[in-house]
């Protein structure tokens, strides 16, 4: 076996293999051997299939699956052993001479292999990089707190509707005299919200009503002829909705309120577990903690992508084998049409030139991405996603158990390593480099990204 790499230009080198009848013959022979054992013809009793035979009819193939096999576990323990920094795989090249595997017993492979470019991605303490702290302010603590009691609330029957209040009652079809139409629909228990109308008119028919009050209104009206809406209230088909394009009476039964939780030791100890906090200050304090640590995430993420434009620009122009990437990327795709890589190349390039950079940042800084750490950043995803719905008291068990969940799944685990490694980088370089730390407010911080 004989393996060589030639460069033909900066970033671009061909790959030739050249094997003999020696470095495969071997394993030709077990393979037809191991068939032997196990082939089943007339004539033969199990396992006692001539080798020849054997030899005759499935020769060809246990060559081709022994020199193909050879072929692929030496080219790439080549590339691993002679660190080539290779981009995508090999491509066979424009100048692979046909081969017979039935005929030929030495064989010449020979493969375009894309080289990554050379340079040096370095960042130290002359590398000023701004890292922005968000401001927390009173404002948007109360709109959280307000958010969690919300979210603890419970409900609570009323007199008499105000805006967001849920109306329960019988709703019946009238007939142009405005009276109970005979045979006419009527739905019992219906729900109503009056604040989800689109029609204005139509809501303050609602304002003040009592129970047992009847209500004269229009749903067509009130939904502005939206039928998905009106059949889901009368509880027909949409196809239907037309029919019912005049006014119907509502009977309240029922009025319920939606009451925010009182900000008291049970509501704290739901939202923050027993005895975390003891007042509303406490309170308070631990909700601006939280959306502080939130903020320092955000900031984080800022920060590695202002890493990446200023290396991006410390590197400068990098060249690529643009021909080449281009075929293995329409060989990585082949179910794509034409225009695919052309519209997508740029972009492409982008994205390889910076994993190009933080891999060299990663390798520098000895960064290295262990289960624990994958688990770790499943477990910090699911304590995020039961934030949102202002969950923040789920006991570890639990979290444990949905993070298992997601790291059953390979898109979601190839997530979370890219996570890990940028959660990793991006607090070493914030002790690499200087920062220049600028507050901002969270509106202005948004806005850098629209």
């Amino acid at each position: 076996m004989n393996i060589s790499l030639e460069k033909n230009g900066n970033v671009s080198a061909v790959l030739t293999v050249k094997m003999e009848k020696a470095d495969y013959a071997d394993n030709v022979k077990k393979a037809i051997k191991e068939m032997s054992r196990k082939a089943q013809m007339p004539g033969f009793r199990p396992g006692k299939v001539p080798v020849g035979l054997v030899q005759k009819m499935y020769g060809p193939q246990a060559k081709a699956d022994a020199v193909n096999k050879l072929l692929n576990d030496s080219l790439f323990n080549y590339i691993k052993e002679n660190k080539v920094n290779m981009l995508g795989e090999p491509l066979s090249s424009e100048k692979q001479q046909p081969q017979d595997i039935e005929k030929q017993e030495d064989f010449e492979f020979v493969f375009d292999i894309a080289l990554a470019p050379e340079f040096k991605a370095e960042l130290a303490k002359d590398d000023t990089v701004d890292y922005y702290d968000i401001e927390v302010s009173d404002e948007q603590v109360d709109a959280q707190v307000k958010q969690l009691a919300q979210q603890a609330g419970h409900p609570e029957e009323a007199e008499s509707y105000e805006e967001r209040d849920i109306l329960r009652g019988l709703i019946a079809e009238l007939d142009a005299d405005g009276q109970p139409k005979d045979g006419g629909l009527q739905v019992e228990k219906v729900s109503l919200m009056p604040t989800y109308f689109k029609n204005d008119d139509q809501k303050k028919i609602f304002e003040g009503a009592k129970k047992n009050d009847v209500i004269t209104f229009c749903p067509s009206k009130a939904y502005e002829g939206s039928e998905t809406e009106v059949a889901a209230l009368l509880k027909v088909e949409k196809e239907k909705v037309g029919e019912y394009a005049g006014n119907f009476s509502f009977q309240v039964e029922e009025i319920s309120r939606f009451v925010p939780a009182e900000l008291n030791q049970d509501f704290f100890d739901q939202v923050f577990g027993k005895d975390a906090v003891k007042n509303e200050e406490e309170f308070r304090n631990k909700v601006k903690e939280g959306i502080a640590m939130q903020r320092t995430a955000d900031s984080d993420y800022k920060f590695l992508l202002d890493v990446r434009a200023y290396m991006e620009n410390k590197v400068g122009q990098l060249e690529f084998p643009d021909e080449l990437l281009k075929k293995i990327m329409k060989a990585n795709n082949p179910d794509k049409d034409d225009n695919f890589v052309e519209e997508n190349y740029v972009k492409s390039i982008e994205e390889l030139k910076w994993h190009l950079i933080k891999e060299q940042l990663v390798a520098a800084n000895d960064i290295k991405i262990e289960d624990k750490d994958v688990k770790a950043a499943a477990i910090q995803a699911t304590r995020f996603q039961f934030a949102q719905y202002g969950m923040n008291n789920i006991p570890d068990e639990y979290l444990e158990q949905y993070a298992s969940e997601m790291l059953k799944k390979k898109e979601q685990v190839n997530a979370l390593v890219e996570r890990s490694i940028d959660t990793k980088l991006t607090a070493v370089l914030k002790t690499v480099v200087t920062l220049n730390h600028k507050s901002i407010s969270v509106e202005d911080f948004g806005k850098m990204f629209n």
